[in-house]
């Protein structure tokens, strides 16, 4: 039997139990947000005994030296020690205050963040956004750096969820919060202007495209930029005219809303976005690929993309993982 020990205390790991469920089954208040070892929001420490290499995977060199491990996604075989990080090891969190709450559809509020002390983000990425120091979530950022002097993030108001309901019913313009991060490889890079590039997202997922696609633009790009964002009726959609005042704007950018319920109106095509995506673009490579929103159709427009000639290494993806709790 495994022991986790924390702060004096001995618990017993069940059989295929994360340290992350152990420690929060007990009581202990670990952070947490995607369970799946992408946002690094449960970071710990081992202070006696070795994490396994798979709980380090996507740390820094500096932090897996010192043993620090991602919670949700630790089984270890032999007895730990652990710890909680210390601020000064890691990010640290930052203060933030809460400058507008718009919403942008009936269940996306559109929350405008100015942090107290700048923080170096790309668009696209992901912060933490913490409801109390043992409960955040990670939210795409639709800003960007150079563009918008505040933290832009579309919040999905999710059934019982604890943090989106919280943000959507009780959080006010002028309190503080505290954000974490930035983390995620889902960003745009220069380097290759006439590359074109495909981005398909449903609900929220819009939001690190959006702000993707205005990087995109505001750097120079000169191949195709192909929007794809998906919602099963009209109440789902938003940013609808702010995307089409780009294409107006811009000759190489496109956007396709796509409805898959049974009232399709003048505007939009009909079906889920990414197989409308791989229907007007069969053959994809070469091409960039931006995913953004729902695990399920991530994970097949990734494989889908990969078979219509996309290689791995140009498929940039983002599952925003959700529960019931979120």
């Amino acid at each position: 039997m495994v022991t986790i020990r924390y702060a004096k205390d001995n618990f017993e790991l069940g059989e295929n139990q994360s340290v992350l469920e152990c420690l929060t089954s007990r009581g202990v208040p670990v952070p947490f947000s995607c369970r799946s070892g992408a946002c690094q929001t449960c970071l710990m420490r081992a202070t006696v005994g070795t994490p396994p290499e798979i709980s380090q995977q996507g740390l820094k060199d500096s932090l897996k030296l010192q043993n620090y491990f991602l919670a949700c996604v630790c089984h270890p075989t032999s007895d730990l020690d652990v710890a909680l990080p210390d601020d000064k090891d890691i990010q640290a969190a930052v203060p933030a205050t809460v400058k507008s709450l718009k919403l942008l559809n009936s269940e996306i509020m559109h929350v405008t963040l100015e942090c107290h002390v700048p923080i170096d983000y790309r668009a696209g990425q992901f912060i933490n956004l913490f409801q109390d120091p043992s409960l955040g979530r990670s939210y795409s950022l639709a800003s960007v750096p150079h563009e918008d002097d505040h933290l832009h993030l579309h919040v999905r108001r999710l059934p019982q969820g604890r943090v989106s309901g919280w943000i959507h019913e009780e959080l006010r313009p002028g309190e503080t919060v505290e954000v974490r991060g930035p983390a995620g490889d889902c960003f745009y890079t220069p380097g290759n202007a006439e590359q074109g590039m495909v981005l398909i997202g449903t609900g929220s997922g819009l939001a690190p495209l959006y702000g993707i696609i205005r990087d995109a633009l505001s750097q120079g790009h000169t191949g195709p930029i192909r929007l794809f964002h998906g919602s099963r009726d009209l109440n789902g959609v938003y940013l609808t005219g702010e995307l089409r005042d780009l294409v107006r704007q811009y000759s190489n950018f496109d956007y396709v809303p796509c409805l898959s319920g049974g009232d399709v109106p003048h505007g939009f095509a009909a079906g889920r976005a990414h197989d409308v995506a791989f229907q007007q673009i069969p053959d994809l490579k070469n091409w960039r690929l931006f995913l953004c929103g729902h695990p399920e159709m991530v994970k097949t427009a990734k494989k889908k993309a990969f078979l219509a000639g996309a290689s791995m290494k140009d498929i940039y993806a983002d599952a925003f993982n959700v529960s019931q709790s979120s």
